[in-house]
């Protein structure tokens, strides 16, 4: 990793209240400390937190800067792990703790290996580029699914601007074996995406439809899906990122900070942050620590809640 001397970029901030805004009785024992950490600030956009047990460090993008950026817990200094990303945005961690990353610019999955080398996941669907994969998580089995909107390639902003070469935004699936199937064709800009705790069921945020949504999907034993009708809707902007917790609710970066929703759709309660959501993770032995990515910060909150593993 390529280190930032720490006098250029400070790692802590000070804290801000942390904000419950309970709105159902079913998130009244849902909480966390008094306050909200700032981790770190100045970038343009973070996205796609990634947490490292082994190691205690965090992962995420900066989008337009064209980098990965890393949070060491143990310090608490933040580093430059990756100076040159492909403008990544999101990542995840595979079980056997190497990098997962959805390379918008290049338009790709790929892997960073243990020995530091880059493999290429996915690039390519009959023959046709990508069009700039966004969001990114791995099932048991090994299989990786994940969302190819055009983000990357609207402008330059967050990728390179180009053309798409395939017929709408999918959501992919990449066996072990290594065969990329559409399991979902007809989202407008597919996002965000999680597996509740049995991975029976797939949550996947469409952004740009009106109102932005969540859809949820039955996984059936060969890898497909079925269903797909709306569970959630946004109150306040736009979905992005989703995670789950070890009860089956969902939480959902949204523009004024994180959805909570119980099992059966209902908005129950918010985290209210200052900055918009892109996207959150738990981590920690307990997964109850909450990374939270946020525009052009990371944030982290201890909660009385666990993450679904």
């Amino acid at each position: 990793m390529d280190t930032i001397p720490a006098q250029t970029i400070p790692a802590a901030f000070p804290t801000i209240p942390a904000q419950f805004e309970k709105l159902d009785e079913r998130f009244r024992w849902l909480d966390g400390d008094y306050e909200v950490r700032r981790l770190f600030t100045g970038a343009r956009k973070t996205e796609g937190p990634a947490y490292f047990p082994a190691g205690r460090y965090l992962v995420f993008s900066d989008i337009p800067n064209d980098r990965l950026l890393r949070y060491d817990e143990t310090t608490g200094a933040v580093g430059v792990f990756r100076p040159t990303s492909g403008y990544a945005n999101g990542n995840t961690v595979d079980r056997e703790g190497r990098l997962i990353t959805c390379e918008q610019g290049n338009r790709r999955v790929t892997r960073t290996e243990h020995d530091g080398t880059v493999s290429v996941l996915a690039d390519r669907y009959r023959g046709k580029r990508l069009n700039s994969p966004n969001d990114v998580v791995i099932r048991a089995d090994g299989s990786i699914w994940f969302t190819d909107p055009s983000y990357g390639i609207d402008s330059d902003y967050e990728g390179n601007a180009a053309e798409s070469e395939l017929d709408g935004c999918f959501v992919f699936r990449l066996d072990p074996s290594g065969e990329l199937t559409v399991v979902a064709d007809d989202f407008c800009r597919p996002n965000g995406l999680a597996f509740s705790p049995d991975e029976k069921r797939l949550f996947i945020a469409d952004t740009r439809q009106e109102p932005s949504h969540i859809r949820v999907f039955d996984v059936t034993d060969d890898g497909r899906l079925t269903g797909g009708e709306i569970h959630a809707t946004c109150t306040f902007g736009r979905f992005d990122g989703l995670r789950l917790d070890t009860e089956g609710r969902i939480w959902a970066a949204a523009w004024d900070g994180v959805h909570c929703f119980a099992q059966d759709g209902d908005l129950i309660g918010k985290l209210v942050l200052p900055e918009s959501v892109s996207n959150l993770t738990f981590a920690g032995p307990k997964r109850n620590l909450l990374y939270i990515t946020a525009a052009t910060s990371l944030y982290a909150l201890r909660v009385t809640f666990n993450g679904a593993r």
